[in-house]
């Protein structure tokens, strides 16, 4: 007798035992999410035959936890093979069945935060609620105040009034010369923030983000690495538009090169951001800004091309999306850059994708665009960021002789 589940995968005795009616939406489930026949087979396989071991050992619905499906493996493995994707399978299944409240959420333990970690949490949820700054963002500010905290308190009270000038000073002095230039300009501008946060609630009364010492250097340290004009154009030329991936990473690539996006804007585009009547895309930048740019006709076609004819069917707004299941949307572009670039033999300056931003700078400055003028591309929100462009190269920007405060002699 064979039992055909969703019109494709077919067992050989109907679904049996307290899970039984849910194996069919959970076979819908793996097949929208982009999974193989095999994988997916496999999968409902497993919840078939787990919903019947429940039914045998006498395991009501609500009865059902997290340690059954171990239970039941241990029991499986001394039948059938037990394969690698066996156990991830059934924790699927288990988180689509709590989803759905088909069996009882897990009760956790309350972890008990220390002192540090509490004044590190109120911390954050107010960077990502009131300050609205992007995750990346956070997750530095928060290395650093922590190490800054436990510094200062070890694993006793965190008593902020008790910080003084000196305890500020002493951390940077003693960390900042252990960091790249960049990351000892996070440590301070973290550290500035937090103080500035804990003056805001009250918790310190003196202006101690003044006494933060300002790191050797500051101001634009270094030239934009930027990968050469020549190379992003051997590297378009080189992706393999007949599939479906080379088409997305063709689309991601234009985005970056031709409008500058950041890593994580381009990967924060939703369906509903592109507007083809009007020839723009909308943007969510740093800070959540929304920013509304022009679509160039060539980035335009390559990712109307990728959603006619490359993009998986999914229902997430995601513009681009993985190509493996789960299908969902892609987590960021810096290793689809690398892949790219190493099939291409091109050696770029660094691995990430910012490069292409800083090109277009780079590029716009040769062109005769003002430092005004890339800063509004690029949606630069204080011109100080912009300046660093001044130094890309001198020789060419004095024959072009662009003015900016002070001008070029």
């Amino acid at each position: 007798m064979r039992f055909i589940i969703d019109d494709e995968v077919v067992l050989s005795r109907p679904p049996e035992g307290p899970l039984a009616s849910q194996v069919t939406a959970f076979a819908k489930l793996v097949r929208d999410q982009g999974y193989a026949w095999h994988p997916r087979y496999r999968r409902v396989l497993l919840a078939a035959c787990f919903s019947r071991w429940l039914g045998l050992k006498a395991v009501g619905v609500r009865r059902v936890s997290s340690e059954h499906p171990a239970r039941y493996l241990r029991y499986r493995a001394r039948h059938a093979k037990i394969q690698s994707g066996d156990a991830p399978a059934l924790t699927q299944f288990m988180n689509f069945l709590r989803r759905r409240g088909i069996v009882p959420g897990e009760k956790m333990r309350p972890h008990r935060l220390s002192p540090t970690e509490q004044v590190v949490h109120t911390f954050q949820r107010y960077l990502r609620k009131e300050r609205r700054l992007a995750e990346v963002t956070i997750v530095y500010y928060v290395t650093f105040v922590r190490k800054f905290l436990f510094n200062r308190f070890g694993h006793g009270p965190v008593k902020l009034s008790r910080l003084s000038a000196g305890d500020v000073v002493r951390f940077v002095q003693r960390q900042a010369p252990r960091l790249h230039l960049k990351r000892a300009k996070l440590l301070t501008t973290a550290l500035r923030s937090f103080l500035h946060y804990a003056r805001y609630r009250g918790q310190v009364t003196c202006d101690l983000a003044s006494a933060v010492p300002t790191v050797a250097n500051w101001s634009m340290p270094a030239v934009p690495r930027a990968i050469p004009a020549d190379a992003v154009r051997r590297l378009l030329a080189s992706i393999n538009r007949r599939t479906a991936i080379g088409r997305r990473d063709y689309a991601i690539l234009l985005l970056l090169a031709r409008l500058g996006l950041r890593a994580g804007e381009v990967v924060r585009l939703k369906l509903e951001d592109l507007d083809w009547n009007a020839g723009s895309i909308s943007v969510r930048g740093k800070g959540d800004q929304h920013s509304v740019l022009p679509l160039p006709a060539d980035v335009g076609s390559a990712i109307a091309t990728y959603l006619q004819h490359g993009r998986p069917r999914c229902s997430s707004r995601h513009v681009f999306l993985r190509t493996k299941a789960p299908i969902r949307g892609l987590g960021g572009p810096a290793s689809m850059v690398q892949q790219n670039l190493a099939r291409a033999g091109i050696k770029a300056p660094t691995r990430g994708a910012h490069q292409f931003r800083h090109a277009l700078a780079t590029e716009m400055l040769y062109h005769g665009a003002s430092l005004a003028e890339i800063g509004h591309v690029l949606r630069h929100r204080s011109p100080e960021t912009t300046k660093i462009y001044t130094k890309v190269d001198l020789n060419s920007l004095r024959a072009l002789a662009l003015p900016w405060p002070g001008g070029v002699r």
